[in-house]
């Protein structure tokens, strides 16, 4: 009885003290002391030197890539290479049988020597008749019929002659060469097959001292370099898929004549030295491009920037610490920031917390620190070794 009668006087004491402790003074409530305000990370909006420039991906492919074939019919009766080895122009890569193109060789030699005699003996005979014209010892129909004679011998020489160059090129066929220096690729050939002309590929060289990468750009890209006075000069940087960034350098060398209408793209060309042999036709690889010359510009970061409707708006956080949407058109993205225009170098953008942020209303910004480029460095968790101490509100900042 005495415990019950206790309690009920005390708990409207309880439900008054309760209430009490649940009040705090103007201000000072919620995060940051701003009422309740929601917490965001901001940063500055970076205003520097911009150089533009796009990426695509590309295909390598060597100069000159040809199928080496047979210009003869025969026996292959030997492999002078070896499969996947360096060799220069005119080097010997395979031998086919030349015994029958060497007795066709002499036949022709025989032909145009008897072709020969022949000629000279019509030769001989119109000028004995010529002589006797005179004497109308002949009449001017023979002297037609040996001239006649004498041209057609002629003719027929130099048919055989023609015959025996023919033959002769032949034999110098039947070893067959590398058409250009490079890298060959496997036999698919050996000794004791027959081939004919032109089949089968004995096998493949590739160029190797220079490589051609081979993209396609956007209409739009195309227009913007085409403004450029020397679109030929642009430097181009390429990276294969196992390097950091684009450590090799070359050159825009080609663009094509048309656009293709399925596509609205262009296949462009850039050519990179390969003396050193570490490019391979066929390989993937990352290229960039220059954009031409560098502008002042204001840059974001890419996450900073958000949809309305059909606009991109980046969040501003004014004064008072309102936050303000800003309309924004995004421009070029590089290393992760993002070209703007309509916010102002210094401006603070809200790059962390931005579905807590609403337009109008305050938040506890806190202003995160920045790398030389302008990237936000994640703040490392309070209590941990090496932590820095918590940014300064905006507000507090601006005190």
């Amino acid at each position: 009885m005495t415990k019950t009668s206790l309690a009920l006087p005390l708990t409207p004491f309880l439900v008054v003290l309760l209430a009490a402790c649940g009040q705090q003074p103007d201000g000072a409530g919620g995060p940051g002391g701003h009422g309740g305000s929601p917490p965001v990370s901001v940063a500055p909006a970076t205003q520097r030197e911009v150089q533009e420039f796009d990426e695509f991906t590309a295909r390598l492919e060597a100069p000159d890539t040809v199928e080496v074939r047979s210009r003869v019919a025969g026996t292959v009766e030997a492999v002078r290479f070896k499969e996947g080895q360096l060799v220069r122009k005119g080097e010997p890569l395979f031998t086919i049988d030349t015994r029958a193109f060497r007795a066709e060789v002499a036949r022709a030699e025989a032909q145009i020597a008897a072709l020969k005699t022949q000629a000279e003996l019509a030769r001989t005979d119109l000028a004995r008749s010529e002589k006797l014209v005179s004497a109308n010892a002949v009449s001017q129909q023979e002297i037609d019929q040996l001239r006649s004679a004498l041209r057609s011998a002629e003719a027929n020489q130099k048919g055989a002659e023609a015959a025996l160059v023919q033959a002769k090129l032949n034999v110098e066929y039947a070893n067959v060469t590398a058409p250009v220096s490079g890298r060959t690729s496997r036999a698919n050939v050996t000794p004791g097959n027959l081939v004919g002309v032109g089949d089968p590929v004995l096998t493949t060289v590739v160029s190797n001292d220079k490589v051609y990468a081979y993209f396609d750009a956007s209409e739009a890209t195309y227009l913007k370099y085409m403004r450029s006075a020397k679109p030929a000069a642009t430097a181009v940087q390429m990276g294969l898929s196992n390097e950091q960034g684009f450590p090799h350098t070359g050159k825009l060398d080609f663009v094509d004549n048309r656009l293709n209408p399925a596509t609205a793209s262009i296949r462009a060309r850039a050519v990179f030295d390969n003396k050193a042999g570490q490019f391979t036709p066929g390989l993937y690889a990352r290229v960039k491009l220059g954009g031409g010359s560098s502008y002042q510009g204001v840059l974001v970061p890419d996450r900073a920037i958000t949809t309305d409707q059909t606009r991109k708006i980046v969040l501003v956080v004014g004064p008072n610490n309102i936050v303000q949407p800003r309309p924004v058109t995004p421009g070029a993205l590089i290393d992760g920031m993002r070209v703007v225009d309509g916010i102002k170098g210094g401006e603070l953008v809200i790059v962390d917390g931005l579905l807590r942020a609403m337009p109008g209303a305050p938040v506890t910004p806190q202003v995160l620190k920045v790398d030389d480029k302008g990237m936000p460095i994640p703040a490392a968790p309070q209590g941990q070794p090496g932590a820095a101490p918590a940014a300064a509100p905006a507000s507090a900042a601006s005190k």
